[in-house]
């Protein structure tokens, strides 16, 4: 018996498997291509016939569980909701099971896009799903979309990247008392959790002590200074000048400056930003406004000192951004209630020893999608206790590489017709 499912709504096995990956949706009519980087930043236009129950007051229908590997299993589920009906996948894994362990998904470099499966496959992953809202477009002309994600990364207990400004997300409104740098991650400790992750950092040089506001970041925050690694890639640093901490599309700053530090000597100082890879040893340091002006004191020759962590009640081994939406096993208030779409989500039960992968398809007859609230019930309703919203929309992607199979692949029916390349994303992985 896995999570809060019930013997009898397993013996209710009348489903068939989620569509296969080579199998489209039909159409929707009057809806637009492509849609934004999240679930509802599109309004499904087609009419629904959908009863006016909402599946947050029905449970699912769950099919058969097939154990994919030790402490991993994989069902389908059917239920019905604002949009109508409604099919999804669910991947649930026992972090007490020692071969099993959890990982972030990830292109070779943070400013990159890579599909779900693909990334599977190069990690050996055994199952997985998209994770964090992303870059994925820009009104900023000249300046190219980053392919990075909003919130932090972590891999291996290194911090790969901060969260943006709150006001420079793609994605859903954030609800009430949620941010930019919430995560779900996995400790040390073999235990799942939602936690904020908050970038500290400190640039040092002489008398001159600036603080550092990012790592990584498509957007850095007004007046604030970042750090960039050989981690970021080659794509130009200029958009994490561009907007301001409220407004995503506000024009990008005039005045910056950028410092390149090479263990732990400045070797360059210049006003604008850059682009191209960064050389191992190197970080790259960019300001605007009162930090550019800061920066801009350094000189050639100059020792400088560049430290950063993430503060958090826990270290985490693993983590990627999402906004809360179950909180101690209720959603939290200020949910969405409008607007079913193709959804994924994470959550996490039994004090951490339980994760929960979802992917909900939407914007096709055989699935209309969920709210984000219903997400919320339909997590709470597979046994999570705390949960987040990841990118939904036509990034919503489930992978499973079953016993005996040689790659992992789509289990479910993205909306675009075919596997969108996303940011990140979170891998299931096992040992003998």
């Amino acid at each position: 018996m896995v999570g809060k499912v019930t013997a009898a709504l397993l013996a209710a096995a009348v489903l068939c498997g989620a569509a296969p990956a080579d199998a489209q949706a039909p159409s929707v009519p009057g809806v637009p291509g492509v849609d934004g980087a999240g679930s509802g930043e599109r309004p499904d236009a087609r009419a629904s016939s959908a009863p006016p129950r909402s599946a947050a007051d029905r449970a699912p229908r769950y099919g058969p569980a097939a154990r994919v590997a030790p402490g991993v299993v994989f069902r389908t589920f059917e239920t019905s909701g604002l949009g109508g009906p409604v099919r999804g996948d669910l991947l649930e894994v026992d972090l007490r099971d020692p071969r099993v362990s959890v990982g972030l998904l990830r292109p070779p470099v943070i400013a990159a896009r890579r599909t779900v499966s693909a990334m599977a496959n190069a990690q050996r992953a055994v199952g997985g799903i998209n994770g964090d809202f992303f870059n994925i477009s820009e009104t900023h002309a000249g300046v190219v979309p980053t392919g990075s994600s909003s919130g932090p990364e972590v891999d291996g207990g290194r911090p790969l990247k901060g969260a943006v400004p709150d006001g420079q997300r793609f994605g859903p409104a954030l609800p009430p008392t949620t941010s930019a740098e919430d995560v779900i991650g996995v400790g040390a400790d073999r235990r799942a959790r939602v936690a904020r992750l908050h970038l500290s950092g400190t640039i040092r040089s002489g008398e001159v002590s600036l603080a550092l506001r990012g790592l990584n970041q498509y957007a850095l925050p007004v007046g604030g200074a970042g750090a960039f690694t050989g981690a970021w890639g080659t794509v130009s640093r200029q958009r994490a000048v561009c907007g301001t901490d409220t407004v995503r599309g506000a024009p990008c700053s005039t005045e910056t400056a950028e410092v390149t530090v090479r263990r732990g000597v400045v070797t360059e100082v210049a006003d604008k930003v850059g682009e191209g890879p960064i050389p191992p040893g190197t970080t790259v340091l960019v300001g605007r406004e009162q930090a550019a002006r800061t920066l801009r004191t350094l000189r050639p020759g100059d020792r400088a000192n560049v430290r950063y962590r993430f503060t958090g009640a826990r270290r985490l081994r693993f983590a990627v951004g999402g906004f809360p939406i179950l909180r101690d096993g209720a959603p939290l208030a200020g949910l969405d209630a409008a607007g079913p779409a193709p959804r994924t989500a994470a959550g996490v039960g039994r004090a951490g020893r339980r994760l929960y992968l979802v992917v909900v398809d939407g914007r096709s007859e055989r699935s209309g999608g969920v709210t984000v609230a219903e997400l919320a019930a339909l997590l709470g309703r597979a046994g999570a206790d705390d949960a987040v919203n990841l990118d939904g929309g036509g990034s919503s992607t489930f992978v499973v590489r079953g016993p005996g199979e040689p790659a992992a692949t789509v289990r479910n029916a993205p909306s675009d017709g075919t596997e969108r390349p996303v940011a990140n994303g979170i891998g299931v992985f096992t040992r003998p």
